[in-house]
């Protein structure tokens, strides 16, 4: 009763915005399209659409077909690509999410000799994920997440790959530069730059700033470190960073690390995985890969 092709209908009408368009990405005439969902809505005894002038609205069954659509197409697309993959002995793609700005640089270091070593294997990194990666990882849409902040639900496995700490960064003649740690209070006076992520996501904020009830004098957002870090340089702000990173850019620009409180914030780097892909030999070899500087 319903089809695959019901599923890929209902969604690429949603995207596309008329009967027309979502025909002619499917490869069907818009009469083959209609015929079909009019007799899925016969089999079923409820309508998908209604109509408003020209433009469809979805019914309350309607949008529920859309949430499985969305859910299953993907699964069904990975399903026929692992198995295309099996038959002509190759390994694949493995997608990675990335729900760490600086973690990118670090990523780098992994990809190169994983690359290397797994020569029938690509990788994809999709940075459009930041910040929703959980979401991306159920509905199949990339196989492993980088993230600092992870979120333990069923289906879904965690590996810490990596230790750091997280910094206050300074230009090298600020006034907190020769400081031992820095305090709370002291960042009201300044103006802190972070990456485009909600406040109540950042460390420097939740573990730092919000239990002082203290905010700084104002807050900017950028997406580069290069950028952010010239910023610091040029004495205009202050940042938080990994300290790996920060140490990343020394002798190149004049930033100096400070410690954020008497016992700094320690943070970890995970990747995470559907339970399901855990025994994919391509994908734990990258989980290891990732995991051998911090063993070392």
């Amino acid at each position: 009763m319903l089809e695959r092709i019901h599923l890929a209908i209902v969604q690429q009408v949603e995207k596309q915005g008329s009967l027309t368009a979502a025909a002619g990405v499917l490869c069907l005439t818009q009469s083959a399209l209609s015929h079909s969902m009019r007799k899925l809505e016969q089999q079923l005894g409820t309508d998908i659409w209604l109509r408003e002038g020209r433009s469809l609205r979805l019914t309350q069954a309607g949008q529920y077909l859309l949430a499985v659509a969305n859910r299953v197409l993907p699964q069904l697309d990975l399903a026929e690509e692992r198995l295309r993959q099996f038959a002509q002995g190759e390994r694949g793609t493995l997608r990675i999410g990335m729900e760490c700005h600086p973690c990118y640089q670090w990523l780098l270091k992994v990809v190169s000799p994983y690359l290397a070593a797994w020569p029938d294997v690509d990788v994809d990194v999709k940075q459009k994920f930041q910040f929703g990666g959980i979401g991306a990882l159920f509905g199949y849409e990339i196989d492993l997440l980088v993230t600092p902040d992870p979120l333990f639900k069923p289906g879904l496995v965690f590996e810490p790959v990596f230790d750091y700490e997280q910094v206050l960064v300074v230009a090298k003649g600020h006034a907190l530069a020769q400081a031992p740690y820095a305090k709370p209070q002291q960042l009201t006076r300044e103006v802190l730059v972070t990456y485009p992520v909600e406040p109540d996501r950042l460390d420097i904020y939740n573990q730092f700033l919000m239990p002082a009830g203290v905010s700084p004098r104002r807050h900017k957002t950028i997406e580069t470190t290069d950028i952010m870090l010239q910023m610091v340089a040029s004495g205009r702000a202050v940042a938080a960073l990994p300290r790996w990173l920060v140490q990343e850019y020394a002798g190149k620009i004049d930033v100096v690390p400070v410690r954020l409180g008497p016992r700094g914030i320690q943070k970890h780097i995970y990747l995470g995985a559907r339970e399901a892909d855990t025994g994919l030999d391509y994908l734990r070899a990258f989980v290891e890969l990732a995991r051998a500087p911090l063993r070392a």
